[in-house]
C-alpha cells in the first residue's frame, strides 16, 4: 500500500475510536444537540409571538408583520449556526484531551499516518453535526417551520451546512492544540455560540445601534445566515451565497494550516 492508502486506512481507524467515544457518552452528544434546541424552543413560544409582531417582511419584502410562525422561519438559520457552533466546543475539547493525556505519546510509537489523528477527529465531529442539524430540522418542521426550498436548493443548502461544519471543525481544531488543557479548549469555541446573537440570527440587523449594526453586518456568520434563509425561502441571493463560501473558504483553510503547524510542533515535544 502508499502513502495515501496508509493514511486513509488510518484515518478510518481514528474515526471508529471518535464514533465509539460517542458511542460510549451519549449524555454528551445530547448536551450539544439539546443547546440549539433549547434556545429555538425558547425563543419560538417565548418571545415568538412578539417578536414576529414586529418582524417586517416576514413573508416577503412589502408584507405584513407575521407571527410566530414567521419568527420561526426567521430563526431557523441562525440556530442551524448555533448547532454547528456547539459540537465545536465538543471537537476543541476532545482534541486538547488527547494532546494533554498522553495518547499522542502512544500514536508516536506506532506506525499510523500522523494526518490520521486529526482526521479522525473532524470526521467524528462532522458526524456529530450532522445528527445535531437534523435534530434542529425535525423539530423546527415539528414546530411548524415553511419552506419552498426546490431540491436543488435543498442540496446547496446540505453542501453549504457540510461546508461550515468542515471550516468550523478545523478551526476549532486549532483553538484545542492551542489550549494548555481540557478546561481552556471548553472556552475558546463559546464565541462561536454567540455571534449569531450578535448578527442576525434574531433580529433583523437594522434595529441595532450603530456600532453594533456595523459588527453585526460585516461578521462571518450574517452572510451565512442570510444564505441559508435565502435558500430556505427558495429566493436565495447570489451574493449572500458567495460572500458564504467565501467565509467558509478563509475559516477552513486558516484552521487547517493552523491545525498542522500546531499539530507537528506539540506532537514533536
Amino acid at each position: 500500500m502508499n502513502a495515501a492508502t496508509y493514511a486513509v486506512r488510518d484515518s478510518s481507524t481514528m474515526l471508529r475510536r471518535n464514533l465509539k467515544h460517542m458511542a460510549r457518552y451519549p449524555s454528551q452528544t445530547l448536551m450539544l444537540i439539546g443547546l440549539p434546541l433549547l434556545f429555538l424552543l425558547l425563543f419560538v413560544y417565548v418571545f415568538g409571538g412578539a417578536m414576529g409582531a414586529v418582524l417586517p417582511g416576514a413573508r416577503g419584502r412589502g408584507a405584513p408583520a407575521g407571527g410566530r410562525g414567521d419568527y420561526l422561519t426567521f430563526i431557523t438559520p441562525g440556530i442551524l449556526v448555533m448547532a454547528v457552533a456547539s459540537v465545536s466546543v465538543s471537537t476543541a475539547v476532545s482534541v486538547a484531551t488527547d494532546m494533554t493525556g498522553g495518547i499522542i505519546d502512544r500514536f508516536r510509537t506506532m506506525a499510523i499516518a500522523k494526518v490520521s489523528v486529526l482526521t479522525g477527529h473532524v470526521l467524528g465531529a462532522m458526524v456529530q453535526t450532522a445528527l445535531a442539524l437534523a435534530t434542529v430540522f425535525g423539530v423546527a418542521f415539528l414546530l411548524g417551520l415553511e419552506t419552498a426550498a426546490s431540491a436543488a436548493q435543498w442540496l446547496g443548502l446540505v453542501g453549504l451546512l457540510t461546508l461550515l461544519s468542515f471550516a468550523m471543525t478545523w478551526f476549532t481544531v486549532a483553538l484545542g492544540l492551542v489550549s494548555p488543557n481540557p478546561e481552556t479548549a471548553s472556552n475558546w469555541p463559546m464565541i462561536f455560540i454567540m455571534l449569531p446573537f450578535v448578527g442576525n440570527g434574531f433580529v433583523p440587523v437594522d434595529s441595532m445601534p450603530t456600532g453594533v449594526r456595523w459588527f453585526a453586518e460585516y461578521q462571518p456568520f450574517t452572510p451565512l445566515m442570510d444564505a441559508f434563509r435565502g435558500l430556505l425561502a427558495g429566493a436565495p441571493d447570489g451574493s449572500d451565497v458567495l460572500a458564504a463560501v467565501g467565509w467558509c473558504a478563509v475559516i477552513g483553510l486558516a484552521g487547517y494550516l493552523w491545525s498542522r503547524r500546531l499539530y507537528r510542533t506539540r506532537a514533536a515535544t
